[in-house]
């Protein structure tokens, strides 16, 4: 996404809560996101938008805690699927609808951009997927792909803006020569500071032992990342087997490492300078 141009985003709150319902609307899109905590899904099924045909994303946190569990889904009509789901899941919290304010996305559409959805959820593995399967693509024209790519693209541009960040990979940005460095006892990973999070590269080894003392959020999400098979087990050590995001430099370190850590301290570049450091002498100006 960094190399999209510019664009505006108007989001609109109609009870005026910051924390009630948010209606996304993009520059030069004709789709509209409806964004809402379950508290108020009472009020929010009266809207005409949530009859019309469209995608949904129900999200809430993992029973771990550790990564959130979403579930992706598309109906007719959005209104009857997440009646279903507000009687059958308990896990989402949270919700967001996007449909099109001219009403020209069809049973088609949806259908494949709910699996594309889910295809690209399960390949950046940032959220436990709730959805029990991959669903296929239907076969659509050359013209309705290329009209459903671009309302996808529109939807992956607006997630971010709700703090939905579990739909892209890491992406590492610059060369080698930029990364931090996390050296300790024979493993060795590298890394970059985004606007994301901390990315570590595919490659990167992690201490297989854990410290008595450390936090139960590190331990759980090292379990996660085992699971999901983003740490290989390979004897002495795991190996991070693509680049994965982690919301700081101090959980990406506390996770490779195998115990609390101070990230800023932790990662340095080739001539050891800290994480801390680089990011005082670039706020200190020339």
């Amino acid at each position: 996404m960094s190399n999209q141009m510019g664009f505006s985003v108007r989001i609109f709150i109609p009870s005026g809560n910051p924390d009630g319902l948010r209606i996304i609307e993009k520059s030069n899109w004709t789709g509209q996101g409806l964004v809402f905590p379950r508290a108020l899904y009472a009020e929010i099924r009266q809207r005409n938008e949530i009859s019309r045909t469209g995608v949904y994303i129900l999200w809430g946190p993992q029973k771990s805690g550790n990564l959130l569990m979403i579930y992706i889904g598309e109906g007719d009509s959005v209104l009857s699927r997440l009646d279903q789901h507000a009687k059958q899941k308990d896990f989402w919290t949270h919700a967001v609808i996007f449909t099109s304010k001219d009403q020209n996305l069809n049973k088609a559409h949806v259908q494949y951009i709910e699996a594309r959805l889910v295809q690209l959820a399960a390949e950046a593995k940032r959220a436990e997927l709730d959805n029990g399967n991959v669903p296929q693509p239907p076969n659509l024209s050359e013209a309705d792909k290329a009209d459903a790519e671009t309302f996808l693209d529109n939807i992956l541009l607006c997630l971010p803006i709700i703090g939905l960040n579990v739909f892209e990979k890491a992406k590492v940005l610059g060369e080698k020569s930029h990364d931090l460095i996390l050296k300790s006892k024979g493993i060795e990973a590298r890394g970059q500071d985004t606007a994301e999070g901390f990315v570590v590269r595919t490659g990167s080894l992690a201490i297989k032992d854990e410290a008595p003392s450390i936090h139960g959020f590190l331990s759980g999400l090292r379990r996660t990342l085992l699971d999901q098979g983003i740490f290989a087990n390979e004897g002495t050590h795991f190996r991070l087997t693509q680049d994965y995001t982690f919301n700081s430099p101090s959980t990406a370190a506390g996770v490779l490492l195998g115990r609390s850590a101070n990230g800023r301290t932790e990662w340095k570049d080739e001539q050891g300078r800290t994480l801390k450091k680089i990011q005082e002498d670039e706020s200190s100006g020339p």
